[in-house]
């Protein structure tokens, strides 16, 4: 993964806007102000890419089906274009990136990219918590301060009228308790298997919050087409019952015909790998 903070971060952009649900919470909007921008693109569709495979593993991958490296992503990593559920998958794939994205190189979290590449079917979500992110204030030293947030994705890019992917975002974040323990040890062994070896050890810190406590934090997000961004349904969200209710995120990230730049996008990590 790179390290330096890529370019289409700054098509973030904050509005400053918050609207309030009637549980009294109040949710951040946020505005993805994408371009058409070759040399941005082309970087983003590299990073976007090596989500699912790195590009010194794919001629080794693709070997033994004689196929092209676009033919190779396209057909064996990235979700079908068309078919469904594939639409439906790159859709959230990429919302979860994105956001994984935000978490990192805004937030200033560390985000183990470990979701996407070991995935056996690819037309279908990975299973387990979306997006772990991780602050860790002195290496090798607890701090109470130190934070572990788990982030629920849901994207709504098609369609005629809005859905309320929020509130279904808040639900999906209900369930993250009873899957956190998997979901830390599947990035700790994927690392691990990466030979990664110290950061496989920070995840170490986050088993155990009984004995080395932490700070959690929850987040929701839904991401929208801005045609399909309705202010109104947002404000219907509930969060009444989530258990980390006090440390729980709410964002909505929005921007203007998404579903053609996550096709483009798709497109752009196939042809340039």
């Amino acid at each position: 993964m790179i390290t330096t903070i890529p370019e289409h971060i700054r098509w973030f952009k904050n509005t400053g806007h918050t609207i309030t649900n009637s549980n009294g919470d109040n949710i951040e909007i946020l505005e993805f102000n994408h371009e058409f921008d070759e040399s941005v693109l082309s970087m983003w569709a590299k990073h976007f890419r090596e989500h699912y495979c790195f590009d010194d593993e794919i001629d080794f991958f693709r070997e033994g089906y004689n196929y092209t490296r676009a033919e190779y992503l396209n057909k064996i990593k990235f979700p079908d274009s068309s078919k469904a559920p594939g639409p439906s998958t790159r859709a959230g794939d990429f919302g979860e990136i994105l956001v994984a994205d935000y978490l990192e190189f805004i937030l200033e979290y560390w985000v183990p990219r470990t979701r996407y590449g070991n995935k056996t079917v690819r037309n279908e979500s990975t299973k387990g918590s979306d997006t772990l992110a991780f602050k860790i204030i002195r290496n090798g030293q607890d701090s109470p301060k130190d934070t572990l947030a788990i982030f629920e994705s849901k994207a709504q890019f098609s369609g005629k009228n809005a859905n309320p992917r929020l509130q279904d975002a808040v639900n999906d974040s209900i369930k993250d308790e009873t899957r956190k323990a998997e979901s830390l040890n599947a990035i700790k062994q994927i690392l691990f298997n990466r030979n990664k070896l110290q950061e496989a050890k920070s995840i170490n810190r986050f088993q155990n919050p009984i004995d080395r406590p932490y700070k959690e934090v929850s987040g929701a997000v839904a991401l929208f087409s801005t045609n399909l961004y309705d202010p109104g349904l947002i404000t219907d969200t509930m969060t009444d019952t989530h258990p980390n209710k006090k440390n729980l995120k709410l964002l909505v990230i929005h921007g203007t015909d998404m579903m053609t730049l996550v096709h483009d996008l798709y497109r752009r990590a196939a042809d340039e790998a």
